[in-house]
């Protein structure tokens, strides 16, 4: 069997799809990539084999990589080196041998006007530049991103935001986990796979579905992008971060974090989990 390495094997999408692999391969020969000992600590309770191995030094990825036969590429998290990082672990993937990547970039990248797919763009690239087989798992918004203002929005009775009437196609972190898995065993190599949930909502139909599953009305507030931008500022958030949300509702305002293809529905050979199901296990654990 082929041996499988997953990198961000601590964070939730990572640790999501060791989990999936587990129920449909041999433990093992799976590998999960960590930075310390703690993570690693963790995952040996589960059975599974972890290597050492860290963007910042080559050597520890070239370790972790040797004798690894496809690669789940989990996009880093330090934003600033994220660059960097995937251009190091593509170029020590090919040095190593291993024979596959799958990685996680995000909805329509190659022509997305979103700051966030730039990053996605330019590793999607280095991997082609390669010559190494690849799957890119270009993922839609998370249905979890939404849980991050949801006491707030409780609270105030009000959801605020610069997306007008755009379409989100939420997907679960569960369901693009479990993709990320399936296609690391095979079946779509060389494939290009934009992965959206298959319900598409607007803001004003989000909030809907949120009012209905709290017991207590939710109202969804349009503003400016400038406006909405200038309010999460004055909320306490980093200027960075508020003009990156801002920037984000009015992309999506635009169609950028729309599709309506059922490509991840068809992977999975299900229908992708709905907004509501994600909203009610949030609330249900805050209950």
């Amino acid at each position: 069997m082929a041996k499988l390495l997953i990198t961000g094997a601590s964070g939730q999408l990572g640790r999501q799809a060791i989990e999936v692999l587990a129920q449909k391969t041999d433990k093992s020969d799976i590998i999960a990539m960590v930075r310390s000992d703690a993570q690693a600590a963790v995952l040996a309770r589960t059975g599974i084999t972890t290597r050492y191995g860290d963007y910042n030094d080559p050597a520890s990825l070239a370790q972790a990589f040797a004798g690894i036969d496809r690669l789940l590429l989990v996009s880093g998290s330090d934003m600033e080196n994220r660059v960097t990082h995937h251009k190091v672990a593509i170029a020590e993937a090919k040095t190593a041998g291993v024979k596959h990547i799958v990685y996680t970039s995000l909805l329509k990248a190659g022509d997305s006007p979103m700051p966030l797919a730039a990053d996605h763009k330019v590793t999607e690239e280095f991997i082609a530049e390669s010559g190494l087989s690849a799957t890119i798992l270009r993922n839609g918004w998370y249905s979890e991103n939404m849980l991050m203002g949801l006491e707030q929005d409780l609270s105030m009775r009000q959801h605020f935001g610069a997306a007008a009437d755009g379409k989100f196609s939420f997907a679960s972190r569960g369901d693009l986990a479990e993709a990320a898995a399936i296609t690391l065993l095979g079946g779509y190599d060389g494939q290009t796979l934009e992965l959206a949930g298959d319900e598409a909502l607007t803001m004003a139909e989000y909030t809907t579905i949120l009012s209905d599953i709290a017991g207590k009305p939710v109202a969804y507030v349009d503003m400016p992008q400038q406006a909405y931008q200038d309010a999460l500022v004055g909320a306490g958030l980093p200027e960075v971060f508020a003009a990156f949300l801002a920037a984000t509702d009015a992309f999506a305002a635009q169609g950028a974090l729309h599709d309506d293809s059922a490509t991840l529905s068809r992977i999975l050979g299900r229908p992708t989990t709905k907004m509501a199901t994600v909203l009610k296990t949030a609330l249900a654990t805050q209950s």
